[in-house]
């Protein structure tokens, strides 16, 4: 695996193809208080492209020109909180969205366990680790050890997505799966308006 780091923005020569693998890491949860660090990608070549943000300026137009181009898919793992993070620090509408958590929600009923480190070990047969999940982005400078775990949180999606979508047509559940994954901005727009916890659809 080759982790590539880039400050402020992709390089204009790089092509990640029409699939991008795509994850962020921020200071904490809170998309409209903890801001972005660092957007990572991958085009499922076993490669992995860090951008980290200016936090001052937010300015990275050929990240900003993936991320809303509509001829690529961005795959996500839980895109609710990467798209909601993204629409507040660098102001785009990512899409389209495909996100392995809801496909595996979906199509993996028969657990409760839905991490991206257990989709890894189930389907790939390969353990991560989620050490550095809690380590502070913000730093000006990055370790070996967050570099390492910002790349393995992109560069499998692109192989659960496949193994995903065949369980998803074997159980006739792909039309649905789209449904939701068309719905991830509306999601994300309902959370950033003060609607986290709050079902609009219930009773």
């Amino acid at each position: 695996m080759l982790v590539k780091l880039y400050r402020g923005d992709l390089p204009a020569t790089l092509d990640l193809g029409r699939e991008v693998a795509i994850d962020t890491e921020a200071m904490g949860l809170n998309p409209h208080r903890d801001k972005l660090c660092l957007v990572q990608l991958s085009s499922g070549d076993g490669d992995a492209h860090l951008v980290q943000i200016d936090r001052e300026t937010f300015e990275a137009p050929r990240l900003k020109a993936l991320l809303t181009d509509p001829g690529i898919l961005k795959i996500f793992h839980f895109a609710r909180f990467d798209v909601a993070a993204l629409k507040v620090w660098l102001g785009v509408d990512a899409a389209p969205i495909y996100c392995t958590k809801i496909a595996s929600k979906l199509a993996r009923t028969y657990t409760d366990r839905h991490g991206l480190k257990d989709l890894v070990r189930e389907m790939l047969g390969i353990e991560m680790s989620k050490q550095q999940q809690s380590s502070d982005w913000g730093l000006p400078v990055l370790s070996d050890a967050q570099k390492q775990y910002a790349a393995l949180d992109v560069i499998y999606l692109h192989e659960i997505r496949s193994r995903l979508d065949a369980m998803l047509k074997r159980e006739n559940r792909m039309e649905l799966a789209q449904a939701c994954f068309n719905f991830v901005p509306v999601r994300a727009a309902l959370d950033l308006g003060g609607w986290t916890e709050e079902d609009v659809f219930a009773h």
